[in-house]
């Protein structure tokens, strides 16, 4: 019984932890995803200032706010009239 009590624990700590990583380098993550062109700015400030509450939000709201690197659009091909 003591066996599956502490495995359940070590279980439950290693889910915590991988949550816990999840939302710390969430600004990673998104700016990332969003291929942001000041990505290793905000991997530097969140690796350094990201258990900062502070450094956490300033990168969090860099990653959303920065412009991507890459926009991309749909361009309608020009109607030719026998021209």
């Amino acid at each position: 019984m003591g066996a599956f009590i502490a495995s359940t624990s070590l279980v439950i700590l290693v889910m915590l932890g991988i949550v816990i990583g999840v939302i710390h380098f969430l600004p990673i993550i998104v700016a990332g995803s969003r291929h942001v062109r000041n990505f290793w700015w905000i991997v530097l400030i969140n690796i350094f200032f990201g258990w900062t509450l502070i450094g956490w939000i300033v990168a969090l709201v860099w990653a959303l706010r920065d412009q991507p690197k890459y926009i991309a659009g749909y361009v309608p091909p020009r109607s030719y009239n026998g021209y």
